[in-house]
């Protein structure tokens, strides 16, 4: 079978299509025929050698949210059985034909659910949503700021706020099209933030009191420009850095009565079953009532995941770039 790898860390051309036998599920395991795997940023960043998660080792595997069909069950794996559709999050070797993974957190989907779109579910999707929902506690009616709103979390964050009843939701984005795009998704304020004054837009756009929820996953001046258009007793939850760069949190913020939530979807996987298991149930009413619609970007085979990730590093994206074995 086909898989892609690179055996040193630089530009999107390290990666590599090669030839490698199918592997076995173990015990727990899954054998999955991929439909379409999903791209994230984080890959992208490991590729280039900087260790997100805690690792960035060689020859690299990338991983991401699969979605296919299960060919094998390994011991011991219960609620599944061959031919059911699915999804997950694989955390290595993922650009390939056929995946193995863990069956804790996997995902059923509907038969006739788009695999491409489905790749939003297990990483995307559960972010925004639980980021929002656990970490934010948005409240009906209340103001949230989404930075970062055109990709693929971000895009699913700003229509997950609106279903779940935000008063204003402000989207940040860095293009003319991409605030088209989110504006299109239901943002009811969009702001360009390479404009040397965004924060003082947002301010603006909130009556000069900020907004009571922001995500920010861009980090640096980002994210200290962030806490500066976070409310009195209002949230901002960091859930990335897709910068590369976290500064310290100054503590005059904090003493200002704002609240600094740092958001891990592992942790909630791990530790919060039963909310993740209610978020799993509500996503997919969402998505299948079209109240949350996965935006894919672009659908490309296996063979260019390097230009896969040439748009993720170009920031060109609008929703999720997706690979197609």
């Amino acid at each position: 079978m086909r898989i892609v790898r690179h055996h040193e860390h630089g530009a999107p051309s390290v990666l590599r299509l090669e030839e490698t036998e199918k592997p076995q599920p173990g015990p727990g395991q899954v054998l999955i025929r991929a439909e379409a795997i999903g791209v994230t940023f984080a890959e992208v960043q490991r590729r280039q050698g900087i260790p997100i998660g805690g690792h960035a080792e060689l020859p690299g595997a990338p991983g991401g949210d699969v979605a296919g069909t299960i060919e094998a069950l390994g011991e011991g794996v219960t609620g599944f059985a061959v031919g059911d559709r699915v999804v997950g999050d694989v955390d290595h070797s993922a650009y390939a034909d056929h995946v193995v993974t863990g069956a804790d957190f996997l995902i059923k989907i509907p038969q006739d659910m788009d695999a491409a779109e489905a790749t939003l579910l297990p990483s995307p999707a559960q972010t925004a949503y639980h980021a929002i929902r656990e970490a934010g506690r948005l409240q009906p009616g209340q103001t949230i700021v989404i930075d970062a709103a055109s990709g693929g979390v971000g895009h699913l964050a700003v229509q997950i706020a609106k279903a779940l009843g935000a008063g204003k939701v402000i989207a940040t984005a860095g293009s003319k099209a991409k605030l088209d795009f989110v504006r299109e998704l239901g943002a009811d304020v969009a702001i360009d933030y390479t404009d040397d004054d965004w924060t003082d837009q947002v301010l603006a756009a909130t009556d000069g009191r900020g907004a009571d929820v922001v995500l920010e996953t861009v980090g640096g001046d980002i994210l200290l420009k962030s806490l500066g258009i976070t409310a009195q007793f209002g949230t901002l939850v960091f859930y990335g850095s897709a910068s590369g760069d976290i500064p310290p949190i100054p503590t005059l913020a904090l003493s200002r009565m704002k609240n600094v939530a740092g958001f891990s979807l592992y942790a909630m996987l791990y530790n919060k079953q039963d909310a993740v298991a209610d978020g799993r149930r509500h996503l997919l009413d969402l998505i299948t009532s079209g109240q949350v619609r996965p935006v894919v970007h672009k659908r490309l085979p296996l063979e260019e995941a390097v230009t896969a990730h040439e748009l993720m590093e170009a920031r060109a994206q609008l929703g999720k770039v997706v690979l197609v074995p």
